[in-house]
């Protein structure tokens, strides 16, 4: 019977870079999976997309509040540190779990934030205004602390993935960001943290979200106008269940810039609310 890999631990800055060190004196390179925990299906595929690119693997666990406005959900955001480690030592893939306090990130007097600009403008940011920026800082710090070759970022939270591949090339940040496709529920729900506050009535719900984005793709490529597109797609989002709609949009898919026509490769873009929980998702056009 085979032993489960247990995995190191490092809670701080001058831990993670002597492990990553020793790693680069034999050569191995690294791969860094930045998470805030609640891991799930998607998260230990992007630790089999980081260890096909890199002999080692850093799990980075850190809940950042600098992405979360007062009237949101950080300190209700899950939590469960053993479940994680458990769930990767399972796996057997990861070979570092680096979960930092807020004070080893932000310490005392920090005063520096990130901002961006480019495909961090409109979608998100015209709800979530703050939220580029905590994420643009905390993932330039990760980057800087453990100096991998390679970062994970999933393709269901797209705009961020643009975002960041944006801030890699700006700021010359030497190393690749690796896009991870969505991983879906059978019924098409991509996997959430989030998705663990919905009671059933709502997880039924949430279900449409996926179909909802897919025929409002396919009314565009048929020659529907988007502006309709986007338009029918909200409102069959409420007619579903949903209770708002941030947005339904078509967007250009490196800039995320408003199209008019299918001209260049696009992705359909929705952020939606049942209750109190929000839900996003994305596919190409």
């Amino acid at each position: 019977m085979s032993s489960l890999k247990r995995l190191e631990t490092a809670s701080h800055i001058v831990e993670l870079r002597l492990r990553v060190r020793l790693w680069r004196n034999k050569g191995d390179r690294i791969a860094l999976v930045p998470t805030m925990g609640a891991l799930h299906e998607g998260h230990l595929a992007h630790v089999r997309a980081a260890k096909a690119k890199a002999e080692r693997v850093v799990v980075s666990i850190f809940v950042n509040p600098a992405q979360f406005a007062p009237h949101e959900d950080f300190s209700r955001y899950p939590r469960d540190i053993a479940k994680d480690r458990a769930m990767l030592e399972q796996q057997g893939e990861a070979d570092l779990i680096y979960v930092p306090e807020p004070r080893e990130i932000y310490p005392q007097g920090f005063a520096t934030r990130v901002a961006v600009d480019g495909p961090a403008m409109g979608l998100e940011t015209d709800f979530r205004p703050h939220f580029f920026s905590g994420v643009a800082t905390v993932v330039s710090k990760l980057f800087l602390q453990c100096a991998p070759d390679f970062a994970t970022f999933g393709e269901k939270d797209y705009q961020q993935l643009q975002v960041v591949k944006r801030l890699v090339k700006d700021l010359d940040i030497p190393l690749e960001i690796i896009g991870v496709p969505t991983i879906r529920e059978p019924d098409g729900l991509a996997l959430s943290s989030r998705n663990a506050y919905l009671n059933a009535e709502q997880r039924k719900i949430a279900a449409h979200l996926n179909r909802v984005l897919r025929a409002a793709g396919d009314a565009a490529k048929s020659g529907v106008p988007v502006s309709q597109a986007e338009s029918e797609g909200s409102a069959s989002l409420l007619n579903a269940g949903f209770d708002r709609v941030d947005y339904v949009a078509i967007r250009d898919a490196e800039t995320l810039a408003p199209v008019s026509t299918l001209d260049r490769p696009t992705r359909i873009l929705a952020a939606a609310r049942i209750g109190a929980i929000r839900l996003i998702d994305n596919m190409p056009v």
